[in-house]
């Protein structure tokens, strides 16, 4: 399966349409971008090795370690990537699930969520 990265983004656009707009909305000062792959440093600061796969990461402060000088800052940054995604992915419709999916997911650590309240949050907006 081949999806250029219009083809992507559009996804990207979909899903965060999809997802609970509340969390969208509140997505302050943070960049969601796209790329092929992790780089070598991604890798390296989340551990990554030649056996595990990395579909997305959010770099940044979560709000919940934000104090009151928290000013003046670049933004935090949420990555999709692609190569990864498409890898793990059977067709189109189970490609664009993990992209939802890890969307969530990565949106999820920005607001200081445990796996366990990303998981009952996405599915009660199901």
């Amino acid at each position: 399966m081949e999806v250029s990265d219009e083809q992507f983004d559009a996804l990207i656009t979909r899903a965060m349409n999809e997802l609970p707009q509340s969390y969208i909305q509140n997505l302050d000062n943070v960049a969601i971008i796209q790329a092929d792959e992790p780089t070598a440093e991604q890798k390296q600061k989340m551990h990554i090795d030649g056996n595990n796969l990395l579909l997305g990461l959010y770099e940044g402060i979560p709000l919940t370690q934000r104090g009151n000088g928290y000013t003046f800052v670049l933004p935090d940054k949420i990555t999709l990537f692609k190569l990864p995604l498409l890898q793990i992915s059977q067709d189109e419709a189970d490609f664009y699930q993990h992209i939802k999916r890890t969307l969530w997911h990565e949106m999820a650590h920005f607001y200081g969520l445990s796996h366990a309240d990303m998981d009952a949050r996405i599915h009660a907006s199901e």
